[in-house]
């Protein structure tokens, strides 16, 4: 049978570089290259006190059909938390939650975006982001991505340039895949400028509750006074990627249409999983639990450094410091003898799997320098033989 695929879909492609994960099955792979939270930081007795109860008190409320827009009581507690913590959230704002931060860069594209509409990114910037914007047929504009967040001056002219741009997408806090934090400056200096041409913004921050040092900065959202930003935030890194929580505060205008789309979707986000975020946030310490997790990352992310210092940076590797997340950002010498990817073809064939920085890039042909690793979900020792083997490899073939 011949098959019709949508013109929508049928421009999607498979990167070529997706082969080289495919090696990361092997259990003697090193792999660098997920970006799962470390197994450590999941409160597993708690998800399960905590479900035993649901199941026994609550049943029918857990495997019932629910809301749209949310397990009530959890969207109380996650706008009161973002209220008092992070001043997120107005009198013309609302709240959804989503199957994962995911759904919101879907949802929000497919309620804002005409085919062909522009989106502008970070350049580099979070795949399966991209990826949704792709699927609606946007025009992709990547802005560079600078040690303190997007070239204002490249963003400007792209919001001078481009036609039909609807919105400006930015993880301000540890981006992923470079790690770098936005200043508090170039946040307002983007406010301002979307404001000035009339777009708006997603504001993405998965991370954020992970900070190991500096100082918080606060969100856009926080000073959104003109409902130009809609944020997207995720339980994913803070209690458990499987259970597919997220949730957007964002004008009400807007978060009606994204609720009418998601009950074409999946109806409602799985009941049983809000019940269990919502006890846990209130049932819980969940400051603690925050807590605990930044020092779990931090001890990572600093071992992850001292390795980088130890083995690559000799080897003529560069990369960033970072203030919290789960990615450090590498980048090759400018005058590297082989390209980045053929170096990371060459770490797959020495049973280590990073990612290679184009696939990040809104144009993965683009040539780029850099590739990105993850230190949370190895353990130690797997995270000393990959980064050593990649020292090897630096100073062998650069």
């Amino acid at each position: 049978m011949d098959y019709i695929i949508s013109d929508r879909v049928k421009t999607l492609k498979p990167s070529a570089i997706r082969e080289i994960f495919k090696y990361a099955a092997d259990p003697s792979v090193v792999s660098l290259s997920a970006g799962n939270p470390a197994p450590e930081a999941f409160p597993v007795k708690a998800i399960e006190e905590i479900s035993a109860s649901i199941l026994s008190k609550e049943p029918v409320s857990a495997l019932q059909y629910s809301v749209t827009e949310g397990y009530p009581p959890l969207r109380k507690a996650v706008w009161e938390h973002m209220q008092n913590k992070y001043n997120v959230g107005g009198a013309d704002d609302d709240i959804l939650i989503t199957s994962g931060a995911q759904q919101v860069m879907d949802l929000f594209t497919k309620t804002v975006c005409n085919e062909g509409d522009t989106v502008i990114c970070e350049a580099p910037s979070f795949i399966g982001s991209l990826n949704s914007f792709r699927s609606y047929n946007c025009r992709l504009c990547g802005i560079p991505v600078e040690k303190d967040g997007m070239n204002i001056e490249a963003l400007e002219n792209a919001l001078k340039t481009e036609k039909n741009v609807r919105f400006i997408y930015i993880i301000a806090n540890f981006q992923n895949p470079s790690g770098i934090t936005t200043s508090l400056e170039k946040r307002k200096a983007i406010y301002e400028l979307a404001d000035k041409y009339g777009v708006m913004i997603l504001e993405d921050n998965p991370y954020g509750e992970l900070r190991i040092s500096g100082e918080n900065v606060p969100c856009i959202k926080s000073f959104d006074t003109k409902g130009i930003v809609l944020y997207a935030g995720s339980f994913s890194k803070v209690l458990s990627p499987g259970m597919r929580l997220g949730f957007a505060i964002g004008p009400k205008a807007v978060l009606q249409k994204m609720i009418v789309c998601k009950q074409g979707e999946d109806v409602h986000t799985n009941s049983w999983a809000q019940m269990v975020a919502y006890r846990f946030m209130t049932e819980y310490d969940y400051e603690a639990h925050l807590k605990g997790l930044r020092e779990i990352y931090k001890k990572k992310a600093e071992f992850c450094m001292e390795l980088l210092d130890k083995y690559l940076v000799p080897g003529g590797i560069s990369y960033d410091r970072i203030e919290g997340g789960l990615f450090i950002w590498c980048s090759l010498p400018e005058n590297a003898r082989i390209s980045m990817t053929e170096f990371c073809k060459q770490a797959v064939l020495n049973k280590v799997c990073v990612v290679p920085g184009n696939a990040f890039l809104t144009d993965e042909a683009q040539q780029s320098r850099s590739f990105r690793i993850n230190f949370s979900t190895p353990t130690d020792e797997q995270l000393e033989k990959g980064i050593r083997i990649l020292g090897r490899l630096a100073a062998e073939l650069l």
